[in-house]
């Protein structure tokens, strides 16, 4: 399926029925990054408020660059996997070192610390209207149904799935379609209940046309939280994150004391924690 048929379809129905979203009102490269940052295995719902705290607080890198790297982390609050605060904080000093210049190319965006090959896409298309496809996971999906006939996309390949994409995108307005496919995976062509009857693809999609086959492929296993480490993590980081005095040993109480113990030496590894005078507190 060429790309400016798929475009043709994908557009008029994203500038019907996109979500407003505040990323998606900006150009900010820092904005953007942020928000990237955030949305990595991150519904909307809960990025939400803290994006927008984050950037009343912070919107500049300079600014952010110029607090703690443990506040990055308090304002994180419970929004997971809470070195992606640290990566944004170190991002945020690197913009500084470079004259507080955000760098505007790819290799540019791919050299700041933290900034993988998928967010130095999206900042470099969303921010600066690059040509460059933008893969996640519902972008993986919508392309294997639409375009191959399967279900899901299966086991992600870098090289493949970048390549599939790239021949989608139009000469013109690729960044916009690339928000489109992103939007699409997330609010039709969803992996459990695709709405099929509301998707501007339907006509040419064939998956559909393949009368929806089922995939018969190997499945993630969904991940635990109960009774995890990262649980405790969680738990051991909110009594840091509340507390405006460093933390005794003991007030980081866990059932467990072998799992509270590696959970704790896990957060002094990652740099999420700091060992000082008195007992445990934020780093910085």
């Amino acid at each position: 399926m060429p790309g400016v048929p798929l475009a043709e379809a994908l557009l008029p129905w994203w500038e019907a029925t996109a979500r407003d979203l505040p990323w998606r009102r900006t150009r900010d490269p820092w904005a953007i990054l942020v928000s990237e940052v955030m949305l990595q295995q991150t519904p909307v719902a809960r990025v939400l408020p803290v994006y927008e705290a984050w950037l009343a607080r912070w919107p500049t890198p300079a600014a952010l660059a110029a607090s703690p790297p443990g506040e990055a982390v308090r304002l994180w609050g419970r929004l997971g996997y809470p070195r992606r605060a640290l990566r944004l904080h170190a991002a945020a000093v690197a913009v500084i070192a470079e004259r507080g210049a955000f760098p505007t190319t790819l290799e540019g965006l791919l050299a700041l610390p933290g900034v993988g090959a998928y967010t130095a896409r999206a900042v470099a298309s969303f921010a600066f209207g690059q040509r460059h496809p933008v893969v996640d996971t519902n972008v993986r999906r919508v392309v294997a149904r639409a375009v191959s006939g399967r279900a899901e996309a299966g086991p992600p390949s870098t090289a493949r799935d970048l390549a599939a994409v790239s021949a989608l995108l139009p000469e013109r307005d690729a960044p916009v379609f690339g928000a489109a496919l992103m939007e699409l995976g997330a609010l039709v062509c969803t992996a459990r209940s695709p709405a099929c009857p509301a998707c501007p693809l339907r006509a040419t999609c064939a998956w559909r046309l393949a009368g929806r086959p089922p995939y018969e492929g190997p499945r993630a296993k969904a991940q635990a939280w109960h009774g995890t480490d990262r649980q405790c993590r969680g738990a051991l980081l909110a009594v840091l994150r509340d507390a405006s005095a460093p933390v005794p040993d003991a007030a980081l109480s866990w059932p467990d004391e072998a799992q509270r113990r590696r959970a704790l030496d896990g957060l002094l590894a990652d740099g999420l924690a700091v060992a000082v005078e008195g007992g445990f507190a934020l780093p910085g």
